[in-house]
C-alpha cells in the first residue's frame, strides 16, 4: 500500500511546511503546527482527451467585455440590515462565511434567510451537521419567519451534499457547519485543516460553476478567531462576523471582508423569542439608557462603514485605593487610553497619576477610529471634575500628541446623524466644519483639548 503524504500545517494562519518546527515560520506563533494528510493529486489532462472531465467543460478566456450576467440582480433577503450588510443582497455564485461565538445566532439568522428567500421563491437547501432534523424544526417553530417549506439535509459527507445540490439545483445553499463537513479523500476527522481547507474550496468551486449561492457557518477559536486555516477566508467572497456584549440581546454583524460591497459595514439585530429581529435605528439603541446628568458620560458620532452610529463613552476616574493606579478599558485599545491619559495630564493639565481610570464603550462597540478621542478626552475631564458635559453635544475629533485636536472623515454624515438624533452642538476641530451644517445643530470649533476642557468645565 502507497504511503499516505502528509505535511504540517499552522492551525492559526493555514501555513504548510514540509515538517515539524516549533515556531510557524509565517505567522510566528509556537506549537500551532500539526501533521496532516495532504490532498490527492488529481488526473492531469493527456493530450490524446482522456481526461477526468469532459473537454467541453475547460474554460476557455474570454474578454470581459464579452461577460455576460455580470448585471445580475441581487437576491433580497427581506432583512434589511443583512441586506445592508452584504451590499445590498445575495450575490448569486457568491460564498459567505458567517461566524461568530457559540449561541450567538449564526444559526438561526440563516434559517431566518432561507425561509424568506423560499417565501420570494427562491429555493433553498439547508445542510445541517450538527443538528437533525427535528432539532431544526423545532428551532423553525419559534420564528417568526415561517421555514417549513425550506428544504433540510442531515448530512455531513462532501460528496453526498454535492449530489443533492446538484440534484435539487437550489439558488441558495446553507450549510451549518462547514467544521463538521468531510471528504472521504482525506484522511483525519472532520474540522481540521486540510479537510476545512479542501471542503471549502470544492464547495467554492461549485458556487461558481453553478451560480449557487453558498452560505458557511464557521466556528471560533478561543481567541475569537474563526477555526480553520486562514485560506478559508481567502476562499470566500465574503465573511460576516457576528458579535455581542456579554448580557445583553443586540447583536452586531459585522463584514470584515467582501467583494461585492463595503468593508466593516455593520447591521444590528435584537435577539427575541421568534429570532433575529433587524433594529432599524441603532443609533437610539445605544443611546436608550443614557441619562445626561451623570459625569463621565459623552458621546461621539462614529463611522461603522459608511453608516454614522452615535455611541456613548462612560468613563470613571476614582482616587486608588490599592496600590498602582488601573487602567480598565472595554470597546477602546488600552494603548489608546494610555495614550490620551497622558496627552490630558500633560496638555490639560488633568492628573490621572494616582486615579484609578476605567472606560467603557455602551452597546458592546468598539471604537477603533480615532474619531473617538475627544469624546474620551471629554468623558474622562467630566469625571475628574464631576460635572456632567452638556447632555445635547457630541464630540469628534482625534487628538494629537500636542493636544490639538484633528479633522476626521465624513463629518457632514456624522453631523447628519447628530442632528437626526435630536443633539444641537458638535465640538470638532475648526478645520472639520463643513460649509453647510445641517439644520438644528451648530458646529463649535475646538483648537485644542486644554481650550475644549475650559470652555466645558470651566477648568
Amino acid at each position: 500500500m502507497a504511503k499516505t503524504k502528509t505535511a504540517f500545517f499552522c492551525r492559526e494562519c493555514g501555513n504548510e511546511t514540509a515538517r515539524w518546527q516549533g515556531q510557524c515560520p509565517a505567522c510566528r506563533e509556537w506549537n500551532t503546527l500539526v501533521e496532516e494528510p495532504t490532498a490527492p493529486k488529481r488526473a492531469k489532462a493527456s493530450a490524446g482527451g482522456a481526461t477526468a472531465r469532459a473537454a467541453g467543460a475547460v474554460s476557455a478566456p474570454v474578454r470581459l467585455r464579452e461577460v455576460e450576467g455580470a448585471e445580475a440582480r441581487r437576491w433580497a433577503t427581506g432583512l434589511a440590515e443583512f441586506d445592508f450588510v452584504l451590499g445590498g443582497g445575495i450575490v448569486p455564485g457568491s460564498v459567505v462565511l458567517v461566524g461568530g461565538e457559540p449561541g450567538i445566532g449564526k444559526s438561526t439568522i440563516l434559517l431566518q434567510v432561507a425561509g424568506r428567500l423560499e417565501a420570494a421563491q427562491l429555493q433553498t437547501l439547508y445542510v445541517s451537521g450538527e443538528e437533525s432534523a427535528h432539532q431544526v424544526k423545532l428551532r423553525s417553530d419559534r420564528l417568526e419567519e415561517s421555514a417549513g417549506s425550506v428544504t433540510l439535509l442531515a448530512e455531513t459527507e462532501l460528496d453526498s451534499i454535492l449530489l443533492r445540490a446538484a440534484e435539487l439545483a437550489p439558488r441558495v445553499l446553507l450549510i451549518d457547519s462547514i467544521q463538521t463537513v468531510y471528504t472521504p479523500e482525506l484522511e483525519g476527522a472532520p474540522g481540521n485543516v486540510g479537510q476545512v481547507r479542501e471542503c471549502a474550496a470544492r464547495l467554492q468551486r461549485f458556487a461558481k460553476q453553478t451560480g449557487t449561492a453558498v452560505f458557511l457557518v464557521g466556528h471560533v477559536t478561543k481567541g475569537g478567531g474563526i477555526a480553520g486555516p486562514k485560506t478559508l477566508e481567502h476562499i470566500v467572497d465574503t465573511v460576516l462576523y457576528f458579535e455581542s456584549a456579554g448580557g445583553l440581546d443586540n447583536r452586531v454583524l459585522r463584514a470584515t471582508k467582501n467583494r461585492f460591497g463595503g468593508v466593516d459595514e455593520i447591521g444590528v439585530f435584537r435577539m427575541t423569542a421568534a429570532g433575529l429581529a433587524p433594529v432599524a435605528n441603532p443609533s437610539e439603541l445605544f443611546l436608550g439608557e443614557r441619562s445626561g446628568a451623570a459625569s463621565g458620560s459623552a458621546v461621539v458620532a462614529t463611522m461603522e462603514g459608511t453608516r454614522p452610529l452615535l455611541v456613548e463613552v462612560q468613563a470613571l476616574a476614582s482616587r486608588a485605593a490599592y496600590g498602582a493606579p488601573q487602567r480598565v478599558s472595554t470597546g477602546i485599545d488600552q494603548k489608546r487610553l494610555a495614550l490620551l491619559l497622558a496627552v490630558l495630564e500633560k496638555r490639560a493639565g488633568l492628573a490621572f497619576g494616582q486615579l484609578d481610570v476605567f472606560l467603557n464603550v455602551v452597546g458592546g462597540l468598539r471604537l477603533a477610529e480615532t474619531a473617538g478621542d475627544v469624546a474620551v478626552a471629554v468623558a474622562l475631564a467630566s469625571s475628574v471634575f464631576d460635572r456632567p458635559a452638556p447632555a445635547d453635544a457630541v464630540f469628534i475629533g482625534e487628538l494629537g500628541l500636542g493636544g490639538e485636536i484633528r479633522p476626521v472623515g465624513q463629518v457632514e454624515r456624522r453631523l447628519a446623524e447628530a442632528a437626526r438624533m435630536g443633539f444641537r452642538k458638535a465640538y470638532l476641530s475648526p478645520r472639520a466644519v463643513p460649509q453647510t451644517v445641517p439644520a438644528g445643530i451648530t458646529a463649535v470649533p475646538a483648537e485644542d483639548v486644554r481650550a475644549l476642557v475650559a470652555a466645558i468645565f470651566g477648568g
